[in-house]
């Protein structure tokens, strides 16, 4: 009897480790919808002009709105996310979705992808402006009462949240690119956009006279051809500031 109970215990053991084991790579030759994710304050109309780039391109493009102005809990906002990537995928019939996720849209973009499932799904991921290590200005907020909603608390430093996701490896198979502008005033320091083992190029890196700041990234054409190129090359480059004149950028300051 004691033989049998360990026997089933062991069972149950494998079972579970089995199911913790990470699922097949995302097939990168098929390209399905993107998701656009809005930063802090939950305003879509920052990516319309993101948006109409991608639809341009020839993308299927759907914005998300999230609760709460993208105020609450980061968790609850990826589970937002992940809804809506299941719709987009039920509508479209697609494999899997790419996801573009501009300042902590990116960190629940992340969040979804290493911890809600996401992994599954999501075949490619690019950050814009995102605050992976938290930004000062939380930090700051915080210690006004009633002025640094949860969101706002979790995109600190120091948060348990950031913590738990940057000891998370990225999905094996995931193509994940983290853009970012060295005149970022809202995430501070702006190198806070830089992930650990993914390509993480700033503007500048690639174009010396990039100017745009962190309000402008959506809307900078810089940006949208970096996403376009992401998104849409069979394999995403490596950029060099010899890539500058075909991104239609400034070369120089």
């Amino acid at each position: 009897m004691l033989l049998l109970v360990v026997l089933a215990l062991a069972g149950g053991l494998f079972a579970a480790a089995l199911s913790r084991q990470p699922s097949s790579p995302v097939d990168q030759s098929v390209a399905g919808p993107v998701l656009l994710v809005p930063g802090y304050g939950g305003s879509t109309r920052s990516l319309d002009a993101l948006a109409r780039s991608l639809r341009d391109q020839g993308r299927d493009v759907t914005m998300v709105a999230l609760p709460d102005r993208a105020q609450g809990n980061l968790d609850d906002q990826a589970k937002v996310l992940g809804a809506a990537a299941d719709a987009a995928l039920t509508r479209t019939g697609a494999p899997s979705v790419d996801v573009v996720g501009y300042s902590a849209g990116g960190v629940v973009a992340r969040l979804w992808a290493t911890e809600g499932g996401g992994s599954d799904h999501l075949r490619r991921l690019v950050t814009i402006g995102s605050p992976h290590h938290g930004t000062d200005l939380a930090s700051l907020g915080s210690l006004v009462a009633g002025s640094c909603p949860p969101a706002c608390q979790q995109l600190a430093p120091a948060s348990p949240l950031l913590a738990r996701l940057n000891a998370e490896p990225v999905p094996t198979g995931l193509v994940f690119v983290s853009l970012w502008t060295t005149l970022d005033e809202v995430v501070v320091p702006a190198s806070s956009a830089v992930v650990d083992a993914v390509p993480s190029p700033s503007l500048q890196s690639i174009c010396p006279g990039a100017s745009a700041r962190h309000g402008d990234l959506p809307s900078d054409p810089l940006v949208q051809a970096l996403v376009g190129d992401v998104l849409n090359r069979e394999a995403p480059p490596s950029w060099t500031a010899a890539d500058c004149d075909r991104l239609g950028g400034a070369p120089s300051s």
